[in-house]
């Protein structure tokens, strides 16, 4: 986070979000600790945007230990999946969405919830939501392909 009350602050918010969340959490998803790591990352660069920080995505900036599980021969597939190189560049392009594109977007599609679902959740009407996944899907599928249309 570059600074230490930055990261205080994304401490605080990633524990209550955890907390106010965990009865959202689904294991056939995902692992606790990528569960809550997930939440940490969205909300730190979130709070770098908000802070007017420069969000720099490079492999060089991961943990140590997180690379080197990516080289871990006994990863289990879910594990070796998630640090793969194409979940890296979806971690960036979701990283670059507004936050409220990749909040629906995480529900709908992380959290397998319906675009009522997720309506309801947030307290949208269903079309901005299906206009924000969209919109979210668009921005997502131009990071992913370098601009290029299929």
């Amino acid at each position: 986070m570059r600074r230490p009350e930055l990261a205080e602050e994304v401490l605080q918010e990633s524990f209550i979000a955890i907390w106010n969340h965990s009865n959202e959490y689904q294991n056939s998803m995902s692992a606790p600790m990528t569960w809550m790591t997930t939440i940490v990352r969205n909300k730190s660069f979130d709070l770098l945007r908000r802070a007017g920080e420069e969000v720099d995505l490079d492999a060089g900036d991961f943990d140590q230990r997180v690379m080197a599980g990516a080289r871990d021969m006994g990863a289990n597939p879910a594990d070796a999946f998630e640090l793969s190189s194409e979940a890296r560049a979806l971690a960036a392009c979701l990283a670059v969405l507004e936050e409220k594109q990749r909040d629906v977007i995480g529900l709908a599609f992380f959290h397998d919830l319906s675009h009522g679902d997720v309506a309801r959740r947030l307290a949208l009407p269903v079309g901005t939501v299906k206009t924000w996944i969209r919109r979210g899907l668009v921005r997502l599928h131009a990071c992913l392909t370098g601009g290029r249309t299929a």
